[in-house]
C-alpha cells in the first residue's frame, strides 16, 4: 500500500521565501542551535459545520521522510543567483532531525487548536510550511464535505466520481481517499483505489449505449459480461420510455438464463430524480425486480440529497463527483502555520501573533491538547495546555471559555477520561508511524463521531464543540498582549 506515493523527492515545493528564510537563519549565528514550535491550525471550520475531519497525516509523514535536495534542486537554486555557496553545500546535505507531532487521521477536529505541531531547528522548520499545510488544507476540507455528503445519505451509500472534474490528478487521487475515509463506499479512480485499498466501483457511459444499435443491445452485452456489476445506465434517450423499460428487459433476460448477479439495477444521471427514481422503483417492484438498485448522479452534494430524501426518493445509491472532489463552494480550508516558541538549551520564549482582528491571535507557547469526555464517554471539551502541565481525573478539573470567561464547566476527579490528542509520527529524525490502513482510519473517525453530541454533528446551524485553555496557557497570552500593549505605549 502506499507504494506509488513513496519516494517521491518534493524538496523543492516550498514557496522561494522559505528559502530565502532559511539562507538568513543559516547566516545567522544567534539562530544556529535555536529550536522553534510551529503549529498547524485553522480559524473556521468550511460549510458551517461544527468540526472538520483530519486527513492527510499519511502523505504529511512521507513528504518529510523524503527530504532530499538532488545535484539537480541544487543546480537550479544555484541558478537563481541569491543562494550562497554555504548555504547550497548545506541544503545539498540536508537531513530532517526535527519531530513532529499530530492527531491521529481522521480525527474530528476543531478551529483554533494546533492539529500538527512541528519541533525542530528552525532553518528545518521553514523549510515545510508550503508543502505541510497544502496537504493538510486539501484532504481535510474534501474529508469535511465528504462526511456531510455521507451524512446527508443517512442509511444510503455514496460513491466518489470525481476523477475527471478534480483539479489535479494529485488532487482527484487524495481526494478520493479523503472520501472514502469519510464514508464513502468506493471510487471510480482505479489508480487510488489500487494505492489506498478502496472498492473501485463503476457503472457504464452514455457513449457506450450510444455506441451500439439499440439501447437493449447495450445493456444485454453489458450484463452477461459484468453480470455482478450490472448497473444500467438509463438516461441516454428517454428514461422511463425507453432506458427502464430495456433494463427491465435485460433483467428479466437474466432471470430467464439463470445469469446470476450479486448487484444489478440502474442509474439515472439527468432530469428530475426525485420523480423519476420513484416511477422507476415502481416499474422494476411490479416487474419483479425488487432487489434492483436506484443509483443517481449529476451535480450532487449533500444539500441536493437532503432535498431528494424529503421528497422522497427512490435512490439506494449516490454517485458524487463534481461538488465533493472540489470541496464546493469553499475554496480552501485556510489552515496556517504558525510560530509559537522558539527555545535553545539556555533559553525558552513563547511567541505570539498579535492582530487587530482578534481571530487571528494565536495562542503561544509549546503545547499539548487533551480531549475531556465525561462519566458517558462523550465529548465534553479539547482542552490547550502547555506542555508542562499535568493534567489528570485524579484532580478536579475546571474548564472556561476563553473569550467569555465566567461561561465555566466543573468536573470532579474521577468522573472524567482524558485523550492525549498530538502522538509523534518523526521523532528527531526517525519515522516512527504507523501507517494505518484506510480502514483503520475510518475506524478512528467513526470512534469520534460515536463521542460527539448530535447537536455537534448536524448539517444545519450545529454547535461546535468548545475548545479551551488552560488558565496557565490563559495567563501566558494574556501576558504576552499586556506586554506588547505597554511596549508599543512606551516607544
Amino acid at each position: 500500500m502506499y507504494s506509488e506515493i513513496k519516494n517521491r523527492n518534493l524538496s523543492l515545493l516550498t514557496d522561494l521565501y522559505e528559502l530565502m528564510m532559511m539562507q538568513g537563519y543559516f547566516n545567522n549565528d544567534f539562530f544556529k542551535d535555536k529550536y522553534a514550535v510551529f503549529d498547524i491550525f485553522y480559524r473556521k471550520n468550511p460549510y458551517g459545520n461544527g468540526f472538520s475531519v483530519f486527513s492527510g497525516l499519511t502523505e504529511i509523514v512521507d513528504y518529510i521522510d523524503n527530504l532530499k535536495f538532488t545535484n539537480n534542486d541544487i543546480d537550479y537554486l544555484n541558478s537563481l543567483k541569491i543562494f550562497t555557496d554555504d548555504f547550497l553545500s548545506y541544503l545539498k546535505d540536508f537531513k530532517w532531525t526535527g519531530s513532529i507531532y499530530a492527531f491521529d487521521e481522521g480525527s474530528l477536529i476543531n478551529k483554533k487548536e494546533p492539529i500538527i505541531k512541528i519541533e525542530a531547528k528552525i532553518i528545518e522548520a521553514q523549510l515545510i510550511e508550503g508543502a505541510i499545510l497544502s496537504i493538510f488544507n486539501h484532504q481535510t476540507l474534501i474529508a469535511t464535505k465528504a462526511y456531510r455528503v455521507c451524512k446527508a445519505a443517512g442509511e444510503n451509500s455514496v460513491m466518489e466520481f470525481g476523477l475527471r472534474r478534480a483539479h489535479s490528478i494529485d488532487s482527484s487521487i487524495y481526494g478520493a481517499k479523503a472520501s472514502v475515509i469519510s464514508g464513502c463506499v468506493g471510487t471510480s479512480n482505479v489508480l487510488a483505489a489500487k494505492m489506498f485499498d478502496i472498492i473501485p466501483m463503476g457503472t457504464q457511459a452514455h457513449s457506450w449505449i450510444m455506441s451500439f444499435d439499440t439501447e437493449y443491445d447495450a445493456f444485454l452485452s453489458f450484463a452477461k459480461m459484468y453480470p455482478d456489476m450490472c448497473i444500467l445506465l438509463v438516461d441516454t434517450y428517454d428514461t422511463l420510455k425507453s432506458g427502464v423499460k430495456n433494463a427491465i428487459k435485460t433483467f428479466e433476460y437474466m432471470r430467464d438464463n439463470n445469469i446470476k448477479s450479486k448487484k444489478y439495477g440502474i442509474r439515472i444521471d439527468s432530469g428530475d430524480l426525485a420523480y423519476l427514481s420513484k416511477e422507476a422503483r415502481k416499474m422494476l417492484d411490479d416487474a419483479g425486480f425488487k432487489d434492483a438498485i436506484i443509483c443517481a448522479s449529476n451535480d450532487l452534494d449533500e444539500n441536493i440529497i437532503m432535498s431528494l430524501k424529503i421528497q422522497g426518493a427512490k435512490i439506494d445509491l449516490y454517485g458524487v463527483g463534481t461538488k465533493m472532489i472540489t470541496g464546493d463552494p469553499i475554496c480552501s480550508l485556510g489552515g496556517v502555520y504558525k510560530l509559537s516558541a522558539l527555545y535553545d538549551k539556555n533559553s525558552y520564549k513563547s511567541k505570539i501573533k498579535i492582530s487587530e482582528n482578534s481571530e487571528k491571535i494565536t495562542n503561544p507557547g509549546n503545547k499539548e491538547v487533551y480531549r475531556i469526555y465525561n462519566s458517558d464517554s462523550m465529548l465534553v471539551a479539547d482542552l490547550l495546555t502547555l506542555e508542562d502541565e499535568n493534567i489528570s481525573n485524579e484532580n478536579d478539573l475546571e474548564l472556561f471559555d476563553p473569550i467569555d470567561v465566567w461561561k465555566k464547566t466543573f468536573l470532579k476527579k474521577n468522573t472524567f477520561t482524558i485523550k492525549k490528542m498530538l502522538n509523534p509520527v518523526i521523532l528527531n529524525g526517525k519515522n516512527i508511524y504507523n501507517y494505518p490502513s484506510i480502514k483503520e482510519i475510518q475506524t478512528n473517525l467513526n470512534n469520534d463521531v460515536m463521542t460527539f453530541r448530535e447537536d455537534y454533528l448536524r448539517l444545519i446551524n450545529p454547535k461546535e464543540y468548545h475548545v479551551d485553555l488552560s488558565k496557565k496557557l490563559y495567563d501566558l497570552k494574556n501576558e504576552l498582549l499586556k506586554k506588547y500593549s505597554e511596549d508599543k505605549f512606551n516607544e
